[in-house]
């Protein structure tokens, strides 16, 4: 070895993986399903597009949750884009139970950094993070007395979220889960 050199690192590896189809997680037309930036949406039908020499098959989602449009969602990029199954009952009721709890999940102070941490955790698609992101901005604002635009929106957008998929969850109308969650918020 020359002095002042490093030795020569091994070359890195990657491993492609290629899951088979059935490793994605599954939607019929007719189901329900999270689009972790959009909501929920219905699956409508199921098409196969050639792109380039490739045949990809979509999943077409109609968004139920006052939105109009549709969305693709490649069955290979299921878990990538984080489609998911509505919420559980249960899980509803967690969901809520994070509403009601008296902490704060983001402590950053300036706005700004806020409202970065806030789009990330709603980017995640977690029901349990936009909630996190809904009872902080409610707190944000009750403590002082207004919010930024862009916190506005993050908050508005969270509670549409979890509005319609609630809903869902504990098959009740909107208005309902509405009522609730500003019980608990207020």
């Amino acid at each position: 070895m020359t002095k002042g050199f490093l030795p020569a690192l091994p070359a890195r590896v990657f491993v492609v993986f290629e899951p088979e189809e059935s490793d994605y997680m599954s939607f019929s037309v007719g189901d329900k399903a999270v689009h972790p930036a959009h909501g929920v949406g219905e699956i409508t039908q199921i098409e196969e597009r050639l792109i380039g020499s490739d045949k990809i098959d979509f999943y077409i989602l109609k968004l139920v949750n006052g939105k109009s449009g549709t969305i693709r969602v490649a069955l290979n990029a299921v878990d990538r884009v984080g489609l998911r199954q509505v919420m559980s009952r249960s899980a509803a009721k967690t969901v809520l139970e994070e509403l009601k709890k008296d902490e704060m999940a983001v402590t950053s102070q300036p706005w700004n950094r806020r409202y970065r941490e806030y789009t990330e955790m709603l980017k995640s698609g977690s029901p349990i993070k936009v909630a996190k992101v809904l009872r902080d901005l409610a707190k944000v604002r009750a403590d002082k007395g207004e919010l930024s635009y862009g916190e506005k929106k993050l908050m508005e957008q969270a509670r549409k979220l979890l509005i319609t998929e609630l809903a869902l969850a504990r098959r009740v109308r909107e208005e309902t889960v509405e009522r609730d969650i500003d019980k608990i918020l207020n």
